[in-house]
């Protein structure tokens, strides 16, 4: 590869770092832009124009702060319904936070993380809002258990034996943890990751055989109590059951 294929591929790579920025926040400034990618400045405010430019970020002139732009999302439009579980299981999604009242969220796992891809927010006054396109460790919570228990064995003893594993988490315990998921077929979390919140998880299985998504519910820990997160389990088990049927 000549030097300037390499140049090119390689401004390609970092404006597509740059993009990325954004899968954890919805607005960055410069300097945390290039804190996040660890470039300087001035090379990520190049790219920065150049993205700009091109639709794909916009910038708040009274903050001094980007977000995604207008072209990211007419991309995700062309995205094949069929290919898209997060526009394929939205209505059944709805269906659900109307009978239960809480929020719904549909996770995939991409590597050691948990990507939600899809949230329906509860109606109610004081609820979990849940930022689509939040990534999230495998280690902790109720989706992730659900998405590790389903993975392949040598993607589960990759995650169990990883250097970067947190530790206050036992790994025995996580390891008998989703024993316990897939036994039982949901997985439950109680202020596991966030303070006042508690969540219930199922897998979505497709007609595959394969899991294709975790499915939650979250809220406040006042609604849900650890006997109410028992009970709605089954509720979403019913409806993780008819989303398999829409997806391959």
């Amino acid at each position: 590869m000549d030097d300037d294929r390499k140049l090119t591929v390689r401004a390609v790579e970092r404006a597509l770092d740059i993009l990325l920025c954004f899968t954890r926040d919805s607005d960055l400034s410069l300097t945390e832009i290039a804190a996040s990618i660890s470039l300087h400045k001035s090379t990520v405010h190049r790219l920065l124009t150049t993205l700009e430019d091109r639709g794909f970020i916009t910038r708040n002139p009274a903050t001094e702060k980007y977000r995604l732009g207008i072209r990211v999302w007419e991309l995700s439009t062309h995205l094949p319904v069929s290919e898209n579980p997060g526009t394929l299981l939205l209505p059944a999604m709805e269906r659900l936070r109307d009978r239960l009242g809480e929020t719904v969220s549909l996770y995939l796992r991409d590597g050691f993380e948990r990507v939600r891809i899809q949230a329906v927010q509860s109606n109610q006054a004081i609820r979990r809002v849940a930022q689509i396109g939040a990534r999230l460790p495998l280690t902790v919570g109720a989706s992730s258990k659900v998405l590790a228990a389903y993975a392949p064995p040598e993607v589960q003893q990759e995650l169990l034996e990883g250097e970067d594993w947190p530790p206050a988490i036992d790994r025995k315990r996580y390891a008998d943890q989703l024993k316990e998921v897939l036994h039982a077929g949901y997985a439950t979390s109680f202020e596991e990751r966030e303070p006042g919140a508690a969540a219930v998880a199922v897998p979505v299985i497709g007609r595959s055989g394969e899991i294709a998504a975790a499915l939650s519910l979250s809220g406040p820990v006042n609604r849900l109590a650890r006997e109410t997160l028992v009970e709605y389990a089954g509720v979403l088990k019913e409806a993780a059951a008819e989303m398999g049927l829409m997806v391959p």
